[in-house]
């Protein structure tokens, strides 16, 4: 049986875990699973970008276009889930929670996501729905989430691995792929997203949990003792 999410004393702020790094690194799974552990809540905000990326291609809009995206993000009416247990991601009235993962949809999210207009946006789409969950805590992962988003967070870490590491379980996630092809996909997104972010070098005051040489529960284990001390060195323990 899933525990509930815990919800905060009376006007307590949401405690929010910020884990930065760059595709493949295992980010989202990751922060899932110590969502789980903590009883937080879970918010992957890459899902806004590829939501973004399919309500264009929906509007058949040209997504390496700038004007073209600010004119769809016009009416992109977002909607999330922070249960890491019952996960959904809607646009108005459609669940897109399967189709923002199509390859189509992942060729055009740098496209979006590259947009400064677009991002300032979104990045204020996201404080609001941590700020608004009801929720004790959130573990918030993605792009830039440690610098631009929640620059102030009591834990923020930077979850990286060596890149062939990455590309190897990118490959396994996927087994119909090839794994060379895989591993230029990871380096073209990782350049195409360091255009706007600086995702591979951990800000001052951010922690970094190097997992090129940990399993999944290993990683989310050393996680786990990231907050536990950056918490209790905070709360006097």
């Amino acid at each position: 049986m899933t525990e509930p999410l815990t919800k905060p004393s009376v006007d307590a702020p949401v405690t929010v875990v910020a884990i930065d790094g760059p595709a493949g690194s295992g980010k989202s799974s990751v922060s899932k699973a110590v969502a789980e552990r903590l009883r937080f809540g879970f918010l992957d905000t890459g899902a806004a970008y590829r939501a973004l990326a399919w309500h264009a291609l929906a509007h058949e809009a040209d997504t390496s276009d700038a004007t073209a995206v600010l004119e769809v993000f016009g009416d992109f009416d977002y909607a999330i889930s922070l249960d890491p247990a019952d996960r959904w991601v809607r646009v108005g009235g459609t669940d897109v929670t399967a189709a923002i993962r199509e390859p189509r949809v992942t060729d055009a999210v740098s496209g979006v996501a590259r947009v400064p207009a677009v991002r300032q946006a979104v990045n204020d789409l996201f404080r609001r729905l941590v700020a608004s969950s009801g929720l004790r805590g959130v573990v918030v992962e993605g792009r830039d989430i440690t610098t631009v988003v929640y620059p102030d967070a009591p834990v923020r870490i930077l979850l990286t691995a060596a890149p062939e590491v990455r590309a190897a379980r990118r490959s396994a996630e996927l087994t119909d792929h090839d794994a060379a092809k895989v591993a230029a996909a990871l380096h073209q997104r990782d350049a195409a997203d360091s255009t706007v972010v600086d995702f591979l070098t951990a800000a001052p005051g951010v922690q970094v949990v190097d997992s090129t040489h940990l399993d999944f529960e290993q990683t989310v284990d050393a996680v786990l003792n990231v907050v536990d001390s950056t918490m209790g060195a905070r709360d006097g323990r």
